[in-house]
């Protein structure tokens, strides 16, 4: 996030987009809400999906799955046919202005409701309220990034965000909604191909000097491979062994058949977990970890702020904290990883990470610190960008509009699209080990409208087949006014209802995430 969780109740428009924000993070949601029904803010929801929020939107945008860019160009066409942009803002802090300007051009709002589905006058409404409000956030979180076009998406995003001015100010700026609770401190660490922690790019020679230096090993210059690109490298047989910590591909992946058959075929597979996964069932080797509630730590949230993790309770039966097995294997394996705790290893990383560099357990008493927080007599960082960009000049990117790889047809009808629910959490793995949210949401449902409903002969709790050229599951049917018409919902926390079975596996070209969000189904009853 550019800003903090707090700044949410003194923004004048927020515009959520990809977030279904109740569910996925309804601390943040409640904020939001309070925005609108304290202080009068607008709220611009855009969703396929009629979520929860669309209840308290001035405006709700449901454009047609995956037609992202062409909604947020469609804004900015209008923010310049009305000339609301912030001409100052453009001419001091950004380059690239007349080519997005240009390229925006062919979005006008008749043009973009036949692409997304959204009336052009409620756009021209959606873009006035956006560029005049004087503090305007964005929202975003997986239904905009989990897309071959998700980094597009995000590129869009940040047009609309600068060529309005609306960054480096208090309640006003992109703020992405993680998906877990320590997904920005896993990325910050260098849980990414490219990237060491502090996303230091491991092309640059300097950079990788400074690592090689302090851990006294040679280190390549080649970027690893993403989860979905080392299930295909499985699979021609240039990956024989697999570590898999905190994860589990099995449910979480596109394209579940292909992954089965990669953990059937990896010559050695560790799994490291609290319970006994999905995939841990492949597993040559399972590593019992702890839960927050048995180690010391830091958790990265989603506005940048790292805070302590203290240990409740000791580790139960032979489990041990995650730093702990990874030193002892690495020892094993001929390279010593020796610390006394874990503020030890967080002294490394300030040492090692710029953005980090003043962060120190003793500093994180009471509230934690906020990123970029260079030196120990820094306070942290509460918004991003106040004078300039990381880059200096903010760049604005041409992003042109391409379809999604797959769309309905005669065979496959239907859009599918897939999410959470708020009573169970990623792969269930944890939450459906509770009985009282087990009984609240014991299975998965497949959403769809009334009408499509009427068309297949179903009503509430009929058992439908859905098919797609990957694989099909059974799955219990949910009419509901939340889909429209030719769009089906389906959540992935269920490993008797699998839909990731059926979901696409091409990749962001750029991120390297998933298309989870727009793929052709069919649809049957069974009983």
């Amino acid at each position: 996030m550019t800003n903090s969780i707090e700044e949410t109740l003194n923004t004048d428009c927020l515009f959520v987009i990809g977030s279904n924000t109740t569910e996925n993070h309804p601390i943040i949601s409640l904020l939001m809400i309070s925005a609108v029904k304290e202080r009068g803010a607008q709220l611009i929801v855009a969703d396929p999906r009629a979520i929860e929020l669309t209840n308290y939107a001035t405006v709700y945008l449901q454009q047609k799955p995956g037609t992202d860019v062409a909604l947020i160009n469609g804004l900015i066409n209008c923010i310049l046919a009305e000339n609301l942009q912030d001409k100052e803002f453009i001419q001091s802090r950004t380059e690239g202005f007349e080519e997005l300007k240009e390229s925006v051009k062919e979005y006008d709002p008749t043009t973009v409701e036949k692409i997304t589905g959204v009336p052009a006058e409620s756009l021209k409404k959606a873009a006035r309220i956006y560029a005049t409000s004087p503090a305007s956030a964005i929202f975003y979180a997986m239904g905009i990034t989990q897309h071959v076009a998700g980094t597009d998406c995000v590129k869009a995003l940040a047009n609309l965000a600068m060529i309005c001015g609306k960054l480096g100010k208090e309640s006003c700026g992109i703020n992405p909604l993680r998906g877990q609770n320590n997904v920005q401190g896993a990325c910050d660490m260098g849980a990414l191909p490219p990237v060491f922690s502090g996303y230091q790019n491991i092309s640059d020679e300097n950079i990788r000097a400074k690592f090689e230096n302090a851990w006294k090993v040679h280190l390549s210059e080649k970027p690893g491979l993403t989860l979905v690109e080392m299930m295909h490298a499985i699979e021609q047989g240039k990956i024989k062994a697999l570590y898999v910590m905190g994860e589990d591909p099995l449910l979480t992946d596109p394209n579940l058949t292909h992954i089965r058959e990669a953990m059937q075929k990896i010559e050695f597979l560790v799994v490291q977990d609290i319970f006994l996964s999905e995939t841990a069932r492949y597993a040559d080797v399972v590593l019992p970890g702890v839960s927050f509630a048995e180690k010391e730590g830091t958790f990265t949230n989603t506005e940048r702020r790292v805070q302590r993790v203290r240990k409740a309770i000791d580790p139960l039966g032979d489990a041990i904290p995650d730093w702990q097995i990874i030193c002892e294997l690495s020892g094993k394996m001929g390279y010593p990883m020796v610390y006394n705790h874990p503020s030890e290893i967080m002294d490394e990383i300030a040492r090692l990470t710029p953005s980090y560099g003043g962060i120190t357990y003793d500093r994180l008493e009471g509230d934690g610190l906020q990123w970029p927080c260079p030196n120990k007599e820094h306070p942290g960082t509460k918004i991003l960008h106040r004078d300039k960009f990381t880059r200096g000049l903010g760049k604005f990117h041409v992003i042109k509009y391409q379809e999604p790889p797959e769309l309905p047809d005669k065979e496959y009808p239907f859009i599918l699209t897939t999410g959470r629910v708020l009573y169970h959490y990623h792969s269930g793995n944890m939450s459906r080990h509770s009985a009282h949210l087990n009984e609240y949401y014991p299975e998965g449902s497949l959403e769809i409208s009334p009408a499509d409903a009427k068309i297949l002969g179903c009503q509430d709790g009929n058992l439908l087949e859905v098919k797609s050229r990957r694989g099909k599951i059974e799955v219990k049917a949910k009419v509901t006014e939340r889909s429209p018409e030719g769009v089906v919902f389906v959540t992935f926390h269920f490993k008797e209802s699998a839909v990731n079975l059926l979901t696409l596996d091409k990749l962001d070209p750029t991120a390297k995430i998933p298309e989870y969000k727009v793929c052709a189904v069919s649809i049957r009853k069974v009983l």
